[in-house]
């Protein structure tokens, strides 16, 4: 053996793939179209038509009447989506961020009138909650005036109004558009670079070197986790300084959302590796990939809210782990939230992190 010859080092040969594989996907189109240029060109259009539609959120009060006239009359209007599954702190929340219109809590009187409509709005929703209130009038107008004997007032409502912070649809809209981003890096590049690598041999032609096995997943993870984490930030930069997506902790709040992107690309990564170990060629990468990124990409609260969908698809939504994804980046991001704060996101995460690695490791191949 020469003294004089430096020992192998895995940690320059990982550096080596890493770069060589950064400077593969800048210069593919595909992968800058999926990441950047797709997530731009949703924001740009959803951004500028996603306040009109019409659509109002109200969540029901734990004591409110839900037997009397006005209740189904609310429920039977198409336009307002009432919520009766929050607690009443969860309402206060949505509330003051604007996610929902207004907050009814209708009383059954023993007296004159019948009921009385509590209603909380908050300016945060100043919009969606002038559609309610406008909603309310035509509603409360045409119970009292029903009927020839109808009584002179059977409603009675009560307006209150709290302080809130607008909460803007690209508030809404870019974390899932991030989120939609880190989902097709992560599956369709992952699946078709290490099936491309297997297919060329040039994985065989690794095992000829002293590379580790570990270098090669190492290098080509991290070049894709440096690539996407730039056009994290490029997202939100351009959110924030052109749509006025809002940054509550600015810097710190960046950097939050940043290690989100981290976490979800790795586990999305994991979908990938079990695609290019199952699939036979590369022409099956992308049927196989669409089974697994369409579910989550429209049903993981991307462009409208889950609670717009019925229970059932509800409870699927509340499975994909881009759903939680999305939720933590929106907390962070508007309501200032750290990363111990997204706790139970993360908690089902993680659990996605351990399965899907688990089933990467039994279907994965070298060659």
């Amino acid at each position: 053996m020469n003294p004089s010859k430096k020992p192998y080092s895995n940690f320059n040969a990982t550096m080596a793939i890493a770069k060589a594989s950064f400077r593969s996907i800048i210069r593919s189109p595909s992968a800058v179209v999926f990441s950047l240029a797709f997530p731009l060109i949703f924001i740009t259009v959803f951004a500028n038509i996603g306040s009109s539609s019409i659509s109002v959120d109200v969540a029901v009060a734990k004591t409110c009447d839900t037997t009397g006239p006005v209740y189904n009359a609310l429920k039977k209007n198409p336009i307002v989506h009432l919520i009766r599954d929050k607690t009443t702190a969860q309402m206060a929340t949505s509330l003051s961020r604007g996610d929902i219109a207004a907050i009814i809590d209708i009383q059954k009187n023993n007296s004159r009138p019948p009921y009385t409509l509590n209603v909380k709005y908050s300016n945060a929703s100043a919009q969606k909650g002038g559609v309610f209130k406008s909603l309310l009038t035509t509603i409360s107008y045409e119970i009292n005036s029903y009927g020839n004997n109808a009584p002179p007032a059977v409603t009675e409502v009560r307006e209150t109004t709290i302080k809130g912070r607008e909460y803007k649809y690209i508030d809404f809209l870019l974390p899932g558009m991030l989120g939609f981003s880190l989902l097709s890096s992560g599956v369709f590049g992952t699946a078709f670079v290490f099936l491309s690598l297997r297919l060329t041999l040039v994985i065989k032609r690794f095992f000829a070197t002293p590379v580790k096995k570990y270098s090669i997943v190492l290098g080509e993870a991290l070049a894709r986790l440096v690539f996407s984490l730039l056009g994290a930030l490029f997202i939100i930069l351009v959110g924030h300084y052109w749509f006025g997506f809002t940054l509550i902790h600015g810097v710190v709040t960046v950097l939050n959302m940043l290690i989100l992107a981290s976490i979800g690309l790795i586990i999305f990564m994991g979908f990938g590796f079990v695609i290019s170990g199952i699939a036979k060629n590369e022409s099956s990468v992308p049927p196989i990939s669409n089974i697994i990124t369409m579910p989550q990409f429209l049903l993981s609260g991307t462009f409208f809210s889950v609670t717009a969908f019925p229970s059932w698809l509800q409870a699927i939504s509340k499975i994909l782990p881009l759903t939680y994804l999305n939720d933590a980046m929106r907390e962070v991001a508007f309501e200032g939230a750290g990363i111990g704060d997204v706790t139970h996101q993360l908690l089902i995460l993680g659990a996605w992190f351990i399965g899907i690695y688990a089933v990467a490791v039994k279907t994965f191949k070298w060659e």
